[in-house]
């Protein structure tokens, strides 16, 4: 019982305590390609620990699953966890397994989604930009719309498509679109979709939960970051931070009230005044120490068993 008691224990004084202790750093937007993989981390660990306390609950619950999960184990291992049946096992096991089974369902959900949003969205441009005679369907190409309202998206997918409108196109001066592009860009080369999905699926499928929601809000905000980021080491801050007051100024989003795109005016203002990035000697103790993060998990599962190998 202690094992698994103490991974859920690990668990969710994670859930509760490191979105606590991550809003009180002042280094994530400075350095928003690192918080990604920190927030990743601790979600892994979070994972991680319902994980192995649902695999040695049902050990403990069940001889069959106990045979296959020490199969390979020396006797002293075995001896170690000392797996004593009861109901609280089978009901923990049991719990987390329907608590796994859920979270899957929401992530196919998510994807499927997903889909069928691209799915209408590329059907859609292609009515308003058919291929031209000639033209090959797939492949990765710049569609350029007829529109009065300035904007630029990425489409993801197996044959990703960057959309701009003419009016955008307007708008844009010299080096701006070439900005532009470049933010779209580093979405689809960092696969920023993925982690977008991801933190949906688990914020909905547990709103209770703190770190789920956090994740999911914060990956929204730091990707758009670290795309900024992205184009603005090709193009210079100046340059995207024009863009975006650009495409959105009559949005309404520099205006007093809230509105869903209430973070541009903080992207805008983070490249006008921007703050030195973190020495590269702490950007790498913050990644390694992230990566620790799910080890711990590890750790308080395999412990016993090392320690009567020892």
């Amino acid at each position: 019982m202690m094992v698994p008691a103490a991974l859920l224990l690990l668990g969710a004084l994670a859930a509760v305590l490191a979105p606590r202790l991550l809003a009180r750093t002042d280094w994530q937007d400075r350095e928003p390609v690192v918080a990604l993989w920190v927030w990743q981390c601790v979600v892994v660990a979070v994972l991680l620990c319902c994980a192995l306390s649902m695999t040695l609950s049902a050990a403990a619950a069940w001889q069959a699953v106990r045979g296959h999960v020490f199969a390979p184990a020396p006797h002293a291992v075995v001896q170690a966890y000392a797996p004593a049946s009861g109901p609280w096992a089978a009901a923990t096991a049991v719990t987390l397994a329907l608590g796994g089974m859920w979270s899957a369902t929401m992530l196919a959900r998510e994807i499927s989604r997903a889909r069928t949003r691209r799915r209408r969205r590329r059907a859609e441009l292609l009515d308003r930009a058919p291929l031209l005679p000639g033209e090959e369907p797939g492949g990765e190409r710049l569609v350029v719309l007829e529109g009065e309202r300035p904007d630029a998206w990425w489409l993801p997918g197996a044959a990703p498509q960057l959309v701009i409108t003419t009016a955008a196109l307007r708008r844009l001066k010299g080096q701006q679109l070439d900005a532009v592009l470049a933010h779209e860009q580093g979405h689809a080369r960092a696969r920023h979709d993925w982690l977008l999905h991801s933190s949906a699926a688990l914020a909905t499928g547990f709103p209770q939960v703190p770190v789920f929601a956090a994740f999911r809000d914060e990956m929204h905000r730091l990707v758009e970051l670290a795309a900024d980021d992205m184009a603005s080491r090709r193009f210079g801050r100046l340059t995207i931070a024009l863009a975006l007051v650009e495409l959105n100024e009559d949005s309404g989003v520099f205006g007093p009230c809230p509105t869903p795109q209430a973070h541009v005016p903080q992207r805008v203002h983070r490249l006008l005044a921007p703050t030195d990035r973190l020495p590269p000697v702490r950007r790498l103790k913050l990644t390694a120490a992230a990566a620790l993060v799910p080890v711990i998990p590890l750790l308080v599962a395999f412990g016993p068993g090392l320690r009567a190998l020892g």
